[in-house]
């Protein structure tokens, strides 16, 4: 069914139904079952449900239309009518589209009008049970329009808290990707940049050891664009092929990224203590990306002299400490993208990451990264 063919069938249905059903209880509590309303009660039934064609677009209106004619049902056929459909109706379409103050007002009002129109054919009189009869279904029909309202307004709720989680999701993907960027471009671009100094010194007096530094310069930067496509590769579409994809560096190729930096002109020392333990997949990472950073960040700010890097595996972490003799003048705030990114990551691993300066003028990074539990 299309959507035209849905919303006629929305505004024509109800009015159609009401006229069956309203026709057949009259006759049906006339006595005799295919006995035809009269003609005061046929005018009234058409009336409530013609009103009924406008009852999303006036649904307070229409209510008090559909009330007055079932009220006036029983004295245009000189006996009660239990349910006026067409005001049970109007009543539930009020509940879904107005207020919960202004459809209860309504509810108690045609529950009021319609038991009064309904007492003086009770044989019972006054305290006759069946007096509350149309008030029942009065109430009914505006309680159930409220349930059909707040169902609506918790599914709108579901949906807005979805989406808000897919932007955020969306946000913490782009900066992840961000700060991926940042780590593979400054790392190999600091690595290029030093292998192409060295080679400009050692051109003509040592021109073996510039096609080695030249050589690096090509390495380096065919890894710098490995790393790259498969940081932009994350954001392909997921029917895309994956064959430009590959593994995410880990710490297990932090001896590698050490001997890149040397290459590069860097004096490091490195010391390990305690038993290897494997990471978590976040702090694998982490842990690697950590580690390019600060040396990255002693190759742009330090001194040139020897940066000590200590990998201390300890029974629930590894401790991670990067010293570098900084340059005068290095603030060493933490305030640029690389430190806030080293952070960052340490913290989504579950770790924790602090860098400053120390009394001795050297610029220290410590982070910590829990271990993979078995």
């Amino acid at each position: 069914m299309t959507g035209t063919g849905r919303y006629a069938w929305r505004v024509w249905a109800p009015p159609i139904l009401t006229v069956m059903i309203m026709m057949a209880a009259v006759a049906y509590q006339r006595g005799h079952l295919l006995r035809s309303p009269t003609d005061g009660q046929l005018i009234l039934i058409l009336l409530g449900a013609t009103a009924l064609l406008f009852r999303l677009r006036s649904p307070a209106a229409v209510t008090a239309v559909t009330v007055l004619t079932g009220t006036a049902l029983p004295l245009a056929g000189g006996h009660l009518v239990l349910m006026d459909v067409a005001a049970v109706v109007a009543l539930y379409t009020l509940a879904t589209l107005r207020d919960r103050r202004t459809a209860w007002t309504a509810g108690v009002l045609a529950a009021v009008s319609l038991t009064a129109a309904a007492i003086p054919w009770q044989a019972g009189g006054l305290f006759d049970l069946a007096n509350l009869v149309p008030a029942n279904y009065a109430l009914i029909a505006v309680a159930l329009g409220v349930a059909a309202k707040d169902r609506q307004a918790l599914l709108a709720q579901i949906r807005e808290r979805a989406e808000q989680d897919a932007r955020r999701r969306v946000h913490e993907e782009r900066v992840r990707i961000a700060r991926d960027l940042h780590d593979v471009v400054a790392h190999h671009i600091t690595l290029v940049n030093a292998q192409a100094g060295v080679a400009h010194h050692l051109m003509e007096a040592h021109p073996d050891r510039a096609r080695e530094a030249l050589a690096g310069i090509r390495d380096t930067s065919r890894t710098a664009l490995d790393e790259l496509r498969a940081t932009v590769g994350l954001l392909r579409a997921d029917d895309d092929p994956p064959d430009s994809l590959r593994p995410a560096p880990a710490f297990a190729d932090v001896d590698a990224l050490i001997e890149g930096f040397r290459q590069a002109g860097q004096d490091i020392t490195v010391s390990r203590t305690g038993t290897p333990r494997p990471l978590t997949g976040a702090g694998d990472l982490a842990a690697y990306r950590i580690v390019q950073e600060a040396l990255t960040n002693a190759g742009k700010h330090g001194t040139g002299r020897r940066v000590e890097v200590a990998l201390d595996q300890r029974e629930t972490d590894l401790r991670i400490t990067v010293v570098n003799p900084a340059q005068a003048g290095h603030r060493g705030e933490g305030t640029g993208h690389g430190l806030i990114g080293m952070r960052e990551r340490a913290e989504a691993a579950g770790g924790t990451l602090t860098c400053g300066m120390r009394a001795d003028g050297a610029f220290e990074v410590v982070a910590t990264l829990p271990v993979a539990r078995g």
